[in-house]
């Protein structure tokens, strides 16, 4: 008797497949378990015990985001442990900025055929991602949509959810007129600015392979360096209360982020600041011939995160900042602008 075709497989979608990689995947999604986790992969929910957690008036926060078309370039370079990482921290980041301390993630793969190895890779990279947030995945999805994305392509969302009590929240509406604000420095373009970068390699038809510098060293190598996550360094100055702003620079750069916290009628002077262009972004504004305008929307220009505290605080800030061995730029004060961003100090010292 002739076997019957299973039809299912054969229109591009694979049960068995699917089914065998979760099984693949389990060990590395239960490692990232922290308290209140709930180790179960086959419920149609991820479940987290808050009660263990013992928050007095807890607040939720969630993120969610992707990568972009930084997947373009791990597809072109067959190189994808990080963009998991990438994945994680742009959704943690955002929660952290509010004093949320993530607790877990869940992520979407969406794919025209599975291909395991590229999505063990991707899953290796989110659950590094999420020990290094200190938060468990709880869950996720790998969707194969053959006829949607073409061969080879895929797409990836992420979802996180964090946790803070009520009144220790940050808002940022307890930022005043003379509060300093200092930049984290970035691991280098985070997961932002790709579609420019992409478009500019393509018409100067740089490789990948080229060597921007003895510290950059290979271009593509350092494109897919990871978004930095600064869960540790965030929690801790919020424990200790030394911070009340946050931002995180992602799309649209300092100058379109920043005034997302700033109080109305406040804004930012660079006067006196310490931020210098990294060497990398001075590559690429040249190569591409971009309006110092530009850059600062479009990149986050070596700053990856923003703190603001009071001026009576800076000192323990920086301190705290020496101690965990976390590099930082002075930025400015806090002014009465408007809400506008002053760059003309700046612009000066970087086009001096």
């Amino acid at each position: 008797m002739k076997q019957k075709v299973n039809k299912y497989k054969k229109a591009g979608v694979s049960i068995e497949q699917g089914n065998n990689f979760i099984k693949l995947i389990r060990k590395k999604v239960f490692s990232t378990h922290n308290k209140g986790a709930i180790k179960d992969l086959s419920s149609f929910a991820g479940f987290f015990d808050l009660s263990i957690l013992k928050y007095k008036n807890p607040m939720l926060l969630s993120s969610a985001d992707g990568v972009g078309t930084k997947i373009k370039i791990a597809q072109d370079l067959k190189k994808y442990k990080t963009i998991g990482i990438d994945l994680v921290a742009m959704c943690v980041n955002d929660i952290l900025v509010h004093g949320g301390k993530p607790i877990f993630f869940l992520d979407y793969i969406a794919v025209e055929k599975l291909n395991k190895k590229i999505a063990l890779d991707i899953i290796d990279g989110i659950s590094k991602g999420c020990k290094e947030a200190n938060c468990s995945i709880l869950g996720g999805e790998t969707a194969e949509m053959p006829g949607l994305y073409k061969k080879n392509d895929f797409d990836l969302a992420g979802f996180a959810v964090g946790i803070a009590e009520k009144k220790n929240l940050i808002t940022g509406k307890n930022i005043r007129e003379g509060d300093e604000v200092i930049g984290l420095k970035s691991s280098g373009f985070h997961s932002n600015g790709f579609s420019l970068i992409r478009y500019i390699l393509k018409k100067k038809r740089i490789n990948y392979r080229k060597r921007i510098s003895k510290q950059i060293g290979n271009l593509g190598d350092f494109l897919l360096k990871p978004t930095k996550i600064y869960s540790k360094i965030i929690l801790e100055l919020e424990k200790n209360k030394l911070i009340n702003g946050a931002c995180h620079i992602t799309g649209g750069g300092i100058i379109e982020n920043l005034p997302r916290i700033l109080p109305k009628k406040l804004g930012l002077n660079f006067e006196n600041h310490n931020w210098t262009l990294p060497d990398i972004y001075k590559w690429f504004k040249k190569q591409g011939n971009i309006s110092f305008d530009e850059m600062l929307k479009v990149f986050n220009c070596g700053v990856g995160m923003v703190i603001i505290c009071r001026p009576n605080k800076k000192k323990l800030v920086i301190k705290k900042l020496k101690n965990k061995k976390e590099p930082f730029f002075i930025l400015g004060k806090v002014i009465k602008n408007n809400g506008k961003i002053n760059i003309n100090y700046l612009k000066k010292k970087w086009e001096s």
